[in-house]
């Protein structure tokens, strides 16, 4: 079985052809889970040459052998393997490719949904509908995406309806649908559930799959901040290091430091500044990093010690009042007393909280700010906290 991987997905078209035309003619069941196994360990322009060179050994007499293959789902080999289907297909075998759907296990399905993104057969609708909410990503993936090729509008305006869930689970898998759906007409209320969640990175850390972070930034300065401080934010804890190179933060740094200062813009740069200084600094964050993700991370380090915190610091007063987005972060970063107290008026019970927390920082929290607190405040929960500073 080695020797047939190592073939391949080898670079000599001697060995790679005959391996792949035996396991289509043969439904080598056995090799492709092997092959699926090792999705992990295979670069991507590997699997992406071993793609190619299933879609080339199929033909119209052993197509169908592919079916066997549905048991064992990968996302490298969806693709080949569906389109091959698809091209295919006749009334028979989008018969069984339904009955599949209905009956067939997650990994079956995964393949089916996909394949109604080719063959939009109106039976399988349903079943679309039915699977884009499940404990499966890659199903649920398929399934959003196909319906979003459908434009399937009562999907789209359902997960839409999700965006205003109390279950904070539910109104993310309802991001996550819309983003893969792909109608950046969803993204209002997208923006506006990120910022109501109390998962907003995890929200965050989707959108740019939809909208580039520098086009959301340049058309919509204000949010498209709020969601890279967001993304920010949860870099190494809930988000994935890799995203810095799948959202491109570097360049949209690096525009964000050309143009002119902000107090929205010195409060990301701050931010940004202090969190890839710990990625850096704590072996734990990049131990399990590929070298590009590293590299990426160093060079974004870099760019950002090239500006000047004096320079950034007069800026971060503007946001310290209680309507900016930007307010609990820029509270990490002003030593503006009278702004800070000024804070202590507002309706916000959380950010009151955090008041007291920045004025202990500064050293100046005295009973009269601790005393208008407690009478601003109905949470129990908080009124304790504010108890014990």
């Amino acid at each position: 079985m080695d020797d047939k991987i190592k073939k391949l997905t080898g670079k000599n078209k001697q060995d790679f052809e005959p391996v792949a035309k035996s396991l289509v003619d043969n439904s080598d069941v056995e090799l492709f889970r092997e092959l699926v196994e090792r999705d992990g360990f295979l670069f991507d322009f590997v699997k992406n040459n071993v793609a190619q060179r299933i879609y080339n050994a199929c033909d119209e007499k052993n197509y169908k052998n592919l079916l066997k293959f549905l048991d064992y789902y990968s996302p490298s080999y969806d693709d080949a393997i569906v389109s091959v289907l698809a091209k295919y297909a006749d009334e028979d075998l989008t018969d069984e490719m339904l009955e599949i759907f209905e009956n067939g296990t997650e990994a079956q399905k995964c393949y089916c949904a996909k394949f109604f993104s080719y063959v939009q057969d109106p039976l399988a609708l349903d079943m679309l509908r039915e699977n884009s909410y499940t404990a499966n990503e890659s199903l649920n993936a398929n399934c959003a995406a196909t319906l979003g090729i459908w434009h399937d509008t009562e999907s789209f305006n359902e997960a839409l309806a999700k965006l205003k869930s109390s279950d904070e689970f539910e109104k993310l898998a309802a991001v996550k649908f819309l983003v893969i759906y792909g109608d950046r007409a969803a993204i209002p209320a997208i923006l506006e559930a990120m910022k109501t969640s109390s998962m907003s990175e995890n929200i965050a850390g989707v959108i740019p799959y939809l909208i580039s972070l520098q086009e959301l930034i340049n058309t919509d300065y204000e949010n498209g901040l709020l969601v890279l401080s967001n993304i920010i934010n949860g870099l190494g804890e809930i988000l994935g290091l890799y995203l810095v190179i799948d959202f491109e933060i570097f360049n949209a740094l690096e525009d964000l430091i050309s143009q002119p200062p902000t107090g929205a813009g010195a409060v990301v740069l701050l931010q940004a500044r202090e969190k890839f200084e710990i990625l850096t600094e704590n072996d734990e964050y990049m131990y399990d990093e590929d070298k590009n993700t590293k590299d990426e991370i160093k060079d974004i380090k870099k760019l950002l010690n090239s500006v000047s915190k004096k320079k950034l610091q007069p800026q971060i007063d503007s946001e310290i009042r209680e309507t900016s987005p930007f307010v609990f972060t820029a509270l990490d970063y002003t030593d503006n007393e009278d702004l800070v107290r000024e804070l202590l008026r507002g309706k916000n019970q959380t950010l009151i909280l955090k008041t007291l927390e920045v004025l202990k920082r500064m050293g100046v929290l005295d009973n009269t700010a601790k005393t208008v607190a407690l009478l601003k405040v109905s949470d129990e929960n908080i009124k304790s906290i504010i108890r014990a500073l």
